[in-house]
């Protein structure tokens, strides 16, 4: 019983309410009050500040929640196993990713791995802004850049340049920049991350990085539409290469400002900060790093067309 009112706890906090953990459970109002109460009285600690309108996790509520996911994640991997023998995987995997790279890599892979694994489901959220893993019960998320959470767990999958690029088009009609000061006259296209806007490049290797605020007419908060506007001539862009590669060997964009590129940017798999992982999160964590790495950076091609 107490390990279902602890699965009980996790679904509260999932859903934000002790209402929607009803809903999604088929119990009543009373039973999921009664069985926090009860679960809340086996630690004798308040695991939830709850009001009329909102629920809140206290310290020991959050030490519950990341807890609770390794232990019941180990227990579902368990009973797997004993019910369909070692080689089976079964059960949600929760995954976050960022836009343009959750639209292929990412899409791809899980199509794979849900083709091999049959009682997997996925769930995948497409995000280029911040998102807490912990606080919304994801197994594992995809991210460029650095690290800014020290609880989480890491895994590298590599470094990749982010390239200044546009469409043949826009550069035909308005020019080609040739330093990084040029593209204060022409229209780039911004990413917006949650209250920032990425809208100050930083070119060139540190020792002689240039830094440039640029300015447009067409600001988005996902990746996938700043790469549809530059890929239709709007303007100018910052990107992964692993975004853009692709649509440079096709020559649909060009790359530009080639002498001045920064250094590379780390992409990273990370995960709660929990002991382990089920087995079915370390499989296909295993999937998809393998992939990454073997994409190679080497496979870049020069534009088609030369400004």
């Amino acid at each position: 019983m107490l390990l279902n009112n602890i699965a009980l706890f996790q679904k509260i906090v999932e859903k934000g309410s002790l209402s929607g953990a009803g809903r999604e459970l088929g119990l009543s109002p009373t039973t999921v009050s009664e069985r926090l109460s009860a679960l809340e009285a086996h630690y004798g600690i308040v695991l939830l500040n709850r009001t009329t309108r909102a629920i809140s996790l206290t310290e020991e509520g959050r030490t519950l929640v990341e807890g609770a996911k390794h232990v019941l994640g180990e227990i579902e991997d368990l009973e797997t196993r004993i019910r369909h023998g070692a080689q089976t995987l079964s059960g949600l995997i929760r995954v976050s990713a960022p836009s343009d790279l959750g639209r292929t890599i990412v899409s791809d892979e899980i199509n794979l791995f849900l083709a091999r694994h049959p009682s997997i489901s996925v769930e995948l959220l497409l995000s280029d802004g911040y998102i807490d893993i912990v606080g919304q019960g994801f197994d594992m998320a995809v991210r460029f850049g650095a690290v800014t959470d020290s609880s989480l767990r890491v895994r590298s999958m590599g470094e990749w340049r982010r390239l200044v690029c546009a469409a043949p088009a826009y550069l035909q009609k308005h020019g080609t920049p040739r330093t990084p000061a040029d593209l204060k006259d022409h229209n780039c296209l911004v990413m917006r991350f949650g209250v920032n806007l990425d809208n100050v490049w930083r070119l060139g290797p540190h020792a002689t990085q240039q830094i440039v605020t640029v300015k447009g007419d067409r600001v988005a908060n996902d990746s996938a539409m700043v790469r549809q506007w530059a890929l239709d001539g709007y303007g100018i862009m910052f990107r992964s290469e692993l975004d853009v590669g692709p649509d440079i060997k096709a020559g649909r964009l060009v790359e530009l400002l080639a002498d001045y590129a920064p250094m590379p940017t780390p992409i990273q798999m990370l995960f709660p900060p929990s002991r382990a992982q089920p087995r079915r999160v370390r499989a296909l964590a295993d999937q998809l790093a393998a992939r990454l790495l073997r994409v190679e950076p080497a496979d870049r091609a020069t534009p088609v067309t030369k400004f």
